[in-house]
């Protein structure tokens, strides 16, 4: 089951029809001029691309036109995780609402809304959680809406089908809505916020449109030279690719062993799981590892050196898997894989898990563990 957070803001857009410039501090005017709401119909059109997964999905909302009404006129299973205040909704409705659903752990946030609400999201939201807007307002400045609500539907339908999707920034600005209507153009930058986008072939490409996995592991080579977190123990996985990146850094490690890299050097080769735990157990960590080609396998599939232990020590929102583009194609579309020997901490893992895949290019992908039943790969092994 696949988690997706909503939230509308039911007054984004009223002030478009009447002529207000927008709906910030005005929406009871635009009702008495005869403005209807519009947010749920943009938000219906953008989750219509959904109800073909809609077994596959639950959404976390709240009730009423924050999300409740709309999802449960679309037939769409939902959980509530609380209510708005009495009254029309405000802004401290929608930051209330980003916060429980971060809580919950939800994958990826998608909002109804205009600028303003892109404000009230950036002024509540983790650094790093995946959001995507949904234009429902009089004025999209704002560079974390999907140029439609039809195309925020299909972006969070290629997430959920293990598509190519990229985390990307985008720029939070709203104008001054009464300088607009003063006739005056006043706008300001507010913050940035992660979003998915489409991960195109964009680079990496040798000759007739083919990723180039030499080229791939030389630009992550680049970007970890660019980045390494000083006095970190970066664990690295075993498998080719991890070997791969590891020789375009200049650092000699084992094709099949699990080895540590501190400040640009080796500090352990071939560890094994008690010598891994004493390295990161009382010492800021990230753990590197690639997927089984073919079959999915992050964690439990040679690399059980990284042991339940390991893992909580290092914690999960530390873990980043490297892989091409061609990589991720070989699944197929299939989640991500892990079976650690522990249940409780397999369903404890995110449903996306963030893929490094170029100099600065990061995707999402989806994670599943490997006792749930519509989860099992194909029987044959694949290539680290």
């Amino acid at each position: 089951m696949f988690h997706l957070g909503l939230i509308i803001n039911p007054l984004a857009g009223l002030g478009g029809s009447v002529a207000l410039k927008g709906s910030d501090g005005v929406a009871e005017q635009a009702l008495a001029l005869g403005a209807e709401p519009r947010a749920a119909q943009r938000t219906r059109l953008a989750l219509e691309q959904l109800l073909p997964l809609k077994e596959r999905i639950e959404f976390l909302s709240f009730s009423g036109a924050m999300g409740a009404d709309l999802l449960e006129q679309m037939g769409f299973r939902h959980r509530l995780l609380g209510e708005p205040h009495a009254g029309p909704t405000t802004a401290i409705d929608t930051q209330l609402a980003v916060e429980q659903l971060q809580e919950a752990g939800c994958a990826l946030i998608l909002f109804a809304g205009g600028d303003g609400t892109a404000r009230d999201i950036c002024a509540a939201v983790r650094e790093g959680q995946p959001v995507l807007g949904i234009p429902a307002g009089v004025k999209i400045h704002s560079g974390v809406y999907a140029i439609s609500p039809k195309a925020a539907g299909e972006l969070a339908r290629q997430l959920l089908d293990g598509g190519l999707v990229r985390l990307g920034v985008g720029e939070v600005r709203d104008l001054d809505e009464q300088a607009l209507r003063e006739g005056r153009v006043s706008a300001r930058w507010y913050g940035e916020l992660s979003v998915p986008e489409p991960g195109q072939y964009m680079q990496h490409v040798k000759q007739a449109g083919v990723e180039s996995e030499e080229l791939v592991l030389n630009d992550l080579a680049d970007w970890l030279r660019d980045s390494w977190e000083a006095d970190v123990r970066y664990v690295f996985g075993p498998g080719s690719t991890m070997h791969g990146l590891a020789q375009s850094l200049g650092l000699e490690t084992t094709l099949l062993g699990v080895d540590v890299i501190e400040n640009g050097e080796v500090l352990a080769l071939d560890v094994g799981e008690k010598q891994l735990f004493a390295l990161v157990a009382a010492h800021p960590a990230m753990l590197l590892v690639t997927a089984i080609g073919g079959q999915g396998h992050i964690i439990g599939r040679g690399n059980q050196q990284i042991s339940p232990r390991v893992l909580r020590s290092i914690g999960l929102d530390r873990l980043r898997v490297i892989a091409s583009k061609r990589k991720l194609e070989t699944l197929q579309g299939r989640p991500m894989l892990v079976d650690s020997g522990d249940p409780q901490l397999d369903e404890s893992f995110p449903e996306v898990v963030r893929v490094w895949a170029g100099y600065k290019e990061e995707l999402l992908y989806p994670v599943g563990y490997a006792g749930a039943e519509q989860l099992k790969p194909d029987a044959t092994e694949g290539e680290f």
